[in-house]
């Protein structure tokens, strides 16, 4: 299952994208002085939500390219992918990190930066890879 190394690596192989350390403690990865990926611990209201079904353990939040790829993912695996009441209405989803798979995470990282990078890095990132903007869910 995928760490927060995993995370760290595969955030920043991407063009353009930089870590930064929040004033909380957390990490958070950003291109185009975007997040599209970040740690992110419940909170208390978090957990009061989720009640007994609150994950314990590292939680990774992505950015998603719309509300459309969020349905997709949160059907993919619920075990995988949760939201929040705070997140109603946000293309993001959580990610319980001890449950995910690497291959997993690589799409869905790829998935959150082609969302908030800018059309002209993602245009060259893509002539260089030889891919399409959509992949399909590992």
């Amino acid at each position: 299952m995928a760490s927060w190394r995993d995370v760290r690596r595969l955030a920043l192989a991407l063009p353009g994208t930089s870590e930064q350390s929040r004033s909380s403690g957390t990490f958070a990865w950003i291109v185009n002085d975007k997040f599209f990926a970040w740690e992110r611990p419940l909170r208390p209201s978090d957990i009061a939500a989720l009640g007994k079904n609150a994950p314990t353990g590292p939680i990774l939040g992505v950015r998603t390219a719309d509300l459309e790829m969020k349905d997709v993912l949160l059907a993919s695996d619920p075990e995988v992918f949760f939201t929040t009441p705070h997140f109603n209405g946000y293309p993001a989803v959580l990610i319980r990190l001890g449950k995910i798979s690497t291959k997993t995470l690589k799409y869905v990282i790829l998935e959150a930066w082609l969302a908030r990078a800018p059309k002209r890095v993602v245009a060259a990132f893509q002539s260089n890879e030889g891919g399409s903007r959509r992949r399909q869910l590992p």
